[in-house]
């Protein structure tokens, strides 16, 4: 990080005389007495070497596992180093919302940049400069779908409870059902039914928050056939192996960009991506940067869309959302710029090709898969033994497992990030409590 340079006292009593003022305290002349603080109740202060033992010994209370088989929303992928590196110099970690384009050319083209990687992945047509996180991208993403005449969302039978935690709170004047499902996936004739003209989109996670692949193109010719419009919430990774959200028929595509370059760093900060199509860009919330020439036909970055509140007349703005994940975007973009397409696809057939392993050595040792229909790296397994004992045989061992949905099933996920050891142990231990 840059040096830090205080005002000097001549700084500071060139400011005093500005203001007629002796001293700090007298700025605070107006406040009551009872509400000032003498002084705050803080420890002596200690050197940096003595801090940093005291962090190390607070960071040692953290337990790493050896193996992880979680995932859930946030899952453990590879990080290049020079990912690791490049996001750490201090003219990224500094850079804030560009309010004066003119002077924030790098922080633009970063954005820029990162945009056009997203519509690469996503195979949409417009990009934002990022959200807070994919939930409030994809409550964002539904709210661009209603109107007076349309205010009705139906979700997707497995969505991500987080997820649908901030959907209760976003979403709160519209009337949200949840499609039926059938053997896993959606239930294309029960959604059928529920499709009528008051419905304002239909909000599928593809995986499915249970790791199913499901059959998105046929519900988008479905949920367009009542002129409501169709949502896509992907995992990135696995946009490098399966179909994309445009091809499958997707208004709005959204993502949480965690699996992109980020650490999973206990719950964030994470990345909200949205896309969408050239007919919904002036509904899209947040920034939008835009490529030009300035006066001397030079390339220029500038903000070209800005339908938030802090911008243009507040009853006409789409969105309360004031800024955006700069920093975790421009990380996603050096991870996609050093992987390309052709690794992207490597770590997502890797992802699918280690759970389906995994899904194969717990099944020889008596965990059943419960749906039997195809995933791609996260899938549920049933049992007659409690999930707890099975979690907890694995705790012990320093293996982190899956997730527990209820008393007896099991939601596990394998990336990259686990060996051939690693499942083979699994499968040995899980084993051992089943017999």
């Amino acid at each position: 990080m840059s040096i830090y340079t205080p005002h000097t006292k001549g700084d500071i009593k060139e400011m005093f005389e500005a203001l007629n003022i002796s001293s700090l305290d007298d700025l605070y002349s107006m406040v009551p007495k009872g509400v000032l603080l003498d002084k705050l109740d803080l420890p002596e202060g200690v050197s940096q070497a003595d801090a940093e033992i005291e962090i190390k010994k607070m960071a040692g209370k953290n337990h790493i596992y050896s193996a992880y088989l979680r995932g859930n929303g946030s899952y453990y992928h590879y990080i290049p180093a020079v990912v690791r590196k490049m996001a750490e110099r201090s003219e990224f970690v500094t850079a804030y919302t560009p309010y004066q384009a003119e002077l924030n050319q790098g922080i633009l083209q970063s954005i820029f940049e990162y945009q056009t990687m997203i519509c690469d992945i996503t195979g949409m047509d417009i990009s934002n400069a990022s959200h807070y996180d994919g939930a409030t991208a994809s409550a964002e993403a539904i709210l661009m779908c209603s109107d007076k005449k349309r205010n009705k969302v139906i979700l997707a039978p497995f969505v991500n409870d987080d997820t649908k935690v901030v959907f209760r709170t976003y979403l709160n004047s519209m009337e949200i059902i949840e499609a039926p499902s059938k053997d896993g996936k959606v239930d294309l004739a029960g959604l059928s039914a529920l499709l009528e003209n008051d419905v304002a989109c239909f909000y599928l996670e593809q995986p499915s928050a249970i790791g199913i692949i499901e059959q998105a193109k046929e519900i988008g010719e479905l949920v367009h056939s009542v002129g409501a419009k169709f949502i896509i919430k992907s995992y990135p990774i696995a946009l490098g192996l399966i179909a994309n959200p445009r091809d499958c028929g997707a208004d709005i595509a959204t993502a949480e960009g965690q699996s992109l370059g980020l650490p999973m760093a206990f719950g964030g900060p994470y990345l909200g991506i949205m896309a969408t199509t050239k007919a919904m860009q002036r509904k899209l919330p947040g920034r939008i940067v835009g490529q030009t020439v300035d006066s001397r036909g030079d390339k220029a970055y500038v903000l070209t869309l800005q339908a938030r509140e802090q911008h243009i007349r507040r009853e006409k703005a789409s969105s309360n959302i004031c800024s955006n994940e700069a920093l975790c975007a421009l990380i996603t973009s050096m991870y996609l710029a050093t992987m390309g397409p052709e690794g992207l696809n490597k770590v997502a057939k890797i992802c699918v090709n280690n759970a389906h392993y995994l899904q194969k050595e717990l099944e020889k040792v008596g965990l059943k898969r419960k749906y039997d229909v195809e995933f791609f790296n996260e899938f549920v397994t049933t049992s007659d033994v409690l999930a707890n004992k099975i979690l907890n045989k694995l705790d012990q061992n320093d293996i982190l497992g899956g997730v527990m949905l209820n008393d007896f099933d099991i939601l596990w996920c394998a990336t990259e990030m686990v060996s051939k050891n690693d499942i083979e142990k699994t499968a040995k231990l899980v084993g051992e409590v089943l017999c």
